[in-house]
């Protein structure tokens, strides 16, 4: 089984986003990647659409991962936290997909889509009217969205409009290589 672990949020001190994003690219995913059950991590900046402007996208094997004692030792944004808002962290079932279907090539885009506020049943109806993304359920966490969509694409294509009721969509490029874990 796996799991994605979605961390999205906005940076509020321009002056500073570079150092933070060196940070959270370099030590901080190096860290969290050193924890049980953490398998990959990959960082995204929003380019189209609506959301939060970052999305780091991690996937672990286990829903475990995220109540280890190492883990609730280390989380969290440190020294950066007073700068982060509109932060969200939700847990979804990626089903049996391997870890690397979440994978964005340096020159790809992640197409995503929410439905924040909306019930599960409103995000299932208008889910199943767009088949080509990945539909993950949230399970855990924040459940800021009922359910998430995921498209990795090749290249900078713009994704075609999304005409779902209550929908979010946005279009994140990645800021970070795919990063994994050096032991399962």
């Amino acid at each position: 089984m796996t799991f994605v672990y979605i961390v999205r949020c906005r940076f509020t001190a321009p002056d500073q986003e570079a150092a933070w994003n060196a940070w959270y690219s370099g030590p901080k995913i190096v860290q969290m990647l050193a924890q049980p059950y953490f398998r990959t991590c990959q960082r995204f900046r929003r380019t189209l659409g609506a959301g939060r402007d970052y999305l780091a996208l991690w996937v672990v094997t286990s829903p475990e991962a995220l109540t280890t004692r190492q883990y609730r030792s280390q989380w969290g944004f440190a020294q950066w936290q007073s700068l982060i808002t509109d932060w969200s962290r939700d847990l979804f079932d990626g089903g049996g997909r391997p870890e690397q279907a979440f994978a964005v090539e340096p020159q790809g885009s992640l197409r995503v889509v929410s439905f924040e506020g909306a019930s599960e049943d409103e995000a299932r109806a208008a889910s199943g009217r767009q088949a080509d993304l990945m539909w993950l359920p949230v399970i855990g966490l924040d459940r800021h969205t009922p359910m998430i969509g995921l498209q990795p694409q090749a290249g900078q294509a713009a994704p075609a409009p999304i005409d779902l009721p209550r929908a979010q969509a946005a279009v994140y490029r990645p800021i970070s290589p795919l990063y994994t874990a050096k032991s399962s």
